[in-house]
C-alpha cells in the first residue's frame, strides 16, 4: 500500500523549497523502498533548485544517502528487507557494451525506478539523479542500493553516494594518482577534499589545495594537503609549478569546473601529465587551448563521471577503510540538520561556510 513521508521538494525555477508530503508506492519489479537515515545536502540539488539541470519540476531533493531497505519488489536479489545501504545514482545495468567489455563503472545504459512518487495531488515528483531522499522514504531501483558495513554512521555513508566518492574517486581510479606522484587539486569543497583524500591514499607525496578560500585550504591540510595555494592572491599555475621542481604536477583535478579552472589545470600539470576534470561545467561554458599546446603537451585529458565508481566495488572498500582508521569520512560532516532546514543549508554552502551539511531522519 502506498505510504505518505515527509519531503523537501523544489516547486519551480529558484523557488525556496518546502517540506510537503510525498506518496512512496510500493516497490514494483526490480525496485526497494529505502528508509533514509541521512542524505547530505550536495550543489548538484542547488543545481536542480536553480533550473540548472533541467526544467522537470517540481523536484524532490537529495541523493547522498544511507539508510535501510524497508521492502523490495518481485525479482529483486542484490539486497533485501533489513540491509543497511548506500544509495547511488548509477545502477549498472549488466548488459550494456561497456557491462559487456568487463567496464561495469562506464555503464551506458543505468536506471532507476519506474514507478514515480508524486504529491498527494498526484503530481509526479522527478527525484534528483533518480534518488529524491530528502525525504523519510524514498523508491529507487535496487541496483542503487549498496549494501555497507552498518558500523559506519548514516551522516558519513551517505556522503559516498556522490561528492566524496567523485572526489576519491577523481584521484584514485581515473586520474591513477601512484606512489611517489605529486597532484594538484584546483577547488577544495567536498569534491575537491575528496580529491586530496584519494591522492594522499594512493600515496602522493606532494599533495598541493588550490582555492579562493583560506579556511578551505586550512580544511584542505586536514584532508592530506601538503601545500596549499590561494588562487585569489596569486598565480596558481606559478605556484603549482614551483612546488613541483619548475615541472608541474603529475596529475591536475579540477574540482571546479570552469574554464579558467581548466585552463590552469591543463598548464598546471607536467609534461605527459594528466589532467582530471571532475567539476561540472554548465552548458554555456565553452573551452579555447592552442591545438598545438594540446599535442605538444602530451598525456591525457579526462573526465571524471561519478569518480569512476563502481558502487559495489568500491563503497564497501572505502567504507572499511573509514573503519580501520585509514580514512576519515566523519571530516567531511560539517552538520547535521533537520528537513526543514534545507533552504539555509544552500545558503551556507553557497557562502563557503560548510563543507556539508547532513539531514539526519
Amino acid at each position: 500500500m502506498p505510504q505518505q513521508v515527509q519531503g523537501v521538494v523544489a516547486p519551480g525555477k529558484n523557488e525556496p523549497v518546502r517540506v510537503g508530503t510525498v506518496v512512496v508506492p510500493d516497490p514494483g519489479p526490480g525496485e526497494a523502498v529505502v528508509k533514509v537515515q541521512a542524505c547530505g545536502v550536495c550543489h548538484t540539488d542547488l543545481h536542480y533548485k536553480q533550473g540548472g539541470i533541467n526544467d522537470d519540476f517540481p523536484f524532490l531533493l537529495g541523493h547522498e544517502a544511507a539508510g535501510v531497505v524497508e521492502s523490495v519488489g518481485d525479482g529483486v536479489t542484490e539486497v533485501e528487507p533489513g540491509d543497511y545501504v548506500v544509495l547511488n545514482w548509477r545502477a549498472v545495468c549488466g548488459r550494456c557494451r561497456a557491462c559487456r567489455r568487463g567496464r561495469p563503472w562506464y555503464c551506458f545504459d543505468t536506471h532507476n525506478a519506474r514507478q514515480k512518487m508524486t504529491l498527494t495531488d498526484g503530481t509526479e515528483l522527478s527525484p534528483a539523479l533518480g534518488i529524491g531522499a530528502f525525504a523519510e522514504k524514498t523508491l529507487v531501483a535496487a541496483g542503487q542500493c549498496t549494501k555497507v558495513d552498518p558500523a559506519i554512521s548514516p551522516a558519513a555513508a551517505g556522503l559516498l553516494g556522490c561528492g566524496v566518492m567523485a572526489g576519491i574517486g577523481a584521484a584514485v581510479n581515473t586520474g591513477r594518482v601512484g606512489r611517489g606522484d605529486s597532484v594538484a587539486v584546483i577547488g577544495c569543497g567536498g569534491v575537491g577534499d575528496g580529491a586530496v583524500m584519494g591522492a594522499r591514499l594512493a600515496g602522493a607525496t606532494t599533495i598541493i589545495a588550490v582555492d579562493v578560500d583560506d579556511r578551505k585550504l586550512e580544511t584542505a591540510r586536514t584532508m592530506g594537503a601538503t601545500h596549499t595555494v590561494n588562487s585569489r592572491t596569486g598565480d596558481p599555475v606559478a605556484a603549482v609549478r614551483e612546488l613541483t621542481g619548475g615541472f608541474g604536477a603529475d596529475v591536475v583535478i579540477d574540482a571546479v569546473g570552469r574554464p579558467e579552472t581548466y585552463r590552469q589545470a591543463f598548464y598546471a600539470r607536467d609534461l605527459a601529465g594528466t589532467l582530471v576534470l571532475v567539476g561540472v561545467p554548465t552548458p554555456d561554458m565553452k573551452l579555447d587551448l592552442p591545438l598545438l599546446d594540446v599535442f605538444g603537451r602530451g598525456g591525457a585529458l579526462k573526465s571524471s563521471w561519478y569518480g569512476d565508481c563502481l558502487p559495489s566495488r568500491d563503497f564497501p572498500m572505502l567504507v572499511d577503510l573509514h573503519l580501520q582508521g585509514r580514512i576519515d569520512l566523519d571530516a567531511f560532516v560539517t552538520e547535521t540538520i533537520g528537513l526543514g532546514d534545507v533552504e539555509q543549508a544552500f545558503a551556507r554552502m553557497h557562502a563557503g561556510d560548510v563543507l556539508r551539511s547532513v539531514v539526519v531522519l
